[in-house]
């Protein structure tokens, strides 16, 4: 694609992670479980501007301890409600998106929420994106049993540009 096809009205806020980069994960062993126990794991990415600038794409290989999955997460943007909606699709699970998660950037950092269920029961999920560092992106994803009042932060993901 070239740069011309791309509309000069579409949203910047996700430009920060177009290309290639190295990624450090850390999730937790076990999710909302009162564990405290880190298991960090090396993975790569490379995210490609689609929909004219209003979405993008972000390939997924993460190296797990275990196994290597690949995944994707696929981002559209809302002109009318100026909200981006972001979905993860595991190559584990090909035919199923997780829920949407919904919202928006102030200052180089993004929230977006969703109502979703884990194990059956209903959780809320807070995706916070991190572009105040450029060069150097975080990634972190909480879930919350109290509809938001707390929150348990899951995983971390900090991106470092390709060579």
């Amino acid at each position: 694609m070239m740069l011309s096809d791309f509309d000069p009205a579409a949203p910047n806020d996700f430009d920060f992670i177009i290309g290639h980069w190295n990624v450090v994960h850390r999730r937790l062993k076990r999710i909302l479980d009162d564990c405290n126990e880190w298991v960090e794991f090396k993975g790569d990415s490379a995210t490609v501007k689609t929909l004219g600038g209003f979405g993008n794409v972000e390939d997924n290989h993460l190296h797990y301890p275990d196994a290597s999955v690949r995944a994707k997460a696929i981002r559209s943007y809302n002109p009318e409600t100026k909200a981006w909606s972001i979905w993860w699709l595991d190559g584990r699970n090909p035919h199923a998106l997780d829920a949407p998660v919904i919202g928006s950037f102030v200052d180089g950092i993004g929230h977006f929420y969703a109502q979703d269920t884990l194990q059956g029961e209903p959780i809320k999920v807070r995706f916070i994106w991190n572009a105040t560092h450029p060069h150097r992106p975080t990634w972190e994803q909480a879930f919350s049993k109290d509809n938001g009042e707390t929150w348990e932060t899951n995983w971390r993901m900090v991106f470092t540009k390709c060579a």
